[in-house]
């Protein structure tokens, strides 16, 4: 898998292109957008599909009852704003009129994570995927890159219920080819390895399979782990990933605290007690800076994954 040669796709650009087409096919399907069309390029679907866009301005509060209402006389309402806006912001209406009645209303929470395009720390979510599982009946997905967004956004349309879709902002290299089907509850198994596991998800995924080939040039092999669905979890194939290394290394673009790393803690805690170490964002806020430099300083790039997992390795080694 040739990551730098790989066609690069920028999710906010496959969401409102694709969802455009989607909405021949699913007559029902609508967009609520809060004001924010032009970077979460909802303009796309909105110039393609004028009649079933809908602005509703600065007002994301009333956005989600304005979705939860017309997902009650039967459409699919796609809700198109930030993560940082849609989960903390509008937080009170997603539990209350979207997440408790199990409404189908599909929020797709764009500019997620630490690369917002310079936006700075009020708009980079840190704990959206914590919040978001932690509501009852709410699907939450973090595509890896374009090609699984387009099976994400089909799979949301075919399921009723509430989902949250976690999109990013820049381009980033294409993992799955166009035939990939992405299944809803299903991580997806990238490399095989005997030394140590990497379980990573969203575009974090790139970067773990960069850390990966950094590994392998150490004469480490590493089993890498892509988990889409952060709820529901795939339980099983988390154990199994755990149980064919012994170690396990999770990476995200989110808080250590509540998203992947805890969601894979609490499996193996419950199932098989495995040695872990958590790549993420270590208890605190972003700021302002160009991409690599956010990555650096936060610890999230493929080096810093690989370290973590030779660090693990050497560990075991010596205390064998």
């Amino acid at each position: 898998m040739n990551l730098i040669e790989s066609k690069r796709e920028a999710q906010r650009e496959v969401f409102g292109s694709y969802l455009s087409d989607l909405a021949d096919e699913f007559s029902s399907i609508l967009v609520l957008d809060g004001d924010l069309a032009n970077s979460t390029r909802a303009d796309i679907f909105a110039e393609r599909q004028p009649d079933k866009f809908l602005e509703m301005g600065i007002a994301e509060q009333n956005l989600m009852g304005t979705a939860a209402g017309l997902a009650t006389v039967g459409f699919i309402p796609f809700i198109s704003t930030f993560a940082a806006f849609a989960v903390k912001r509008a937080a009170d209406q997603v539990r209350v009129v979207v997440a408790q009645p199990s409404l189908n209303v599909k929020i797709t929470g764009g500019y997620s994570g630490i690369l917002t395009g310079k936006t700075g720390k009020t708009h980079q979510a840190v704990e959206d995927l914590a919040v978001m599982r932690a509501m009852p009946h709410m699907t939450v997905v973090a595509p890896a890159d374009g090609n699984e967004l387009r099976s994400v956004l089909r799979a949301a349309c075919e399921h009723d219920g509430p989902w949250y879709i976690r999109l990013t902002r820049d381009p980033a290299p294409t993992i799955f080819d166009e035939s990939y089907t992405f299944e809803p509850g299903k991580a997806v198994v990238l490399r095989e390895g005997k030394d140590v596991t990497i379980i990573s998800t969203g575009v974090q995924t790139v970067r773990a399979l960069e850390a990966a080939e950094i590994l392998a040039g150490q004469g480490v092999s590493a089993y890498v782990l892509h988990v889409p669905t952060l709820k529901p979890l795939d339980e099983q194939a988390i154990v199994n990933a755990a149980a064919a290394t012994g170690l396990v290394v999770t990476a995200e673009d989110h808080s250590i605290l509540g998203g992947l790393g805890g969601a894979v803690a609490e499996v193996l805690g419950e199932r098989h007690p495995t040695l872990m170490a958590r790549i993420g964002w270590r208890d605190t806020y972003g700021e302002s800076a160009p991409d690599d430099l956010l990555l650096e300083k936060y610890g999230l790039t493929p080096r810093h994954i690989a370290e973590a997992a030779s660090r693990m390795v050497d560990a075991r080694g010596e205390n064998k």
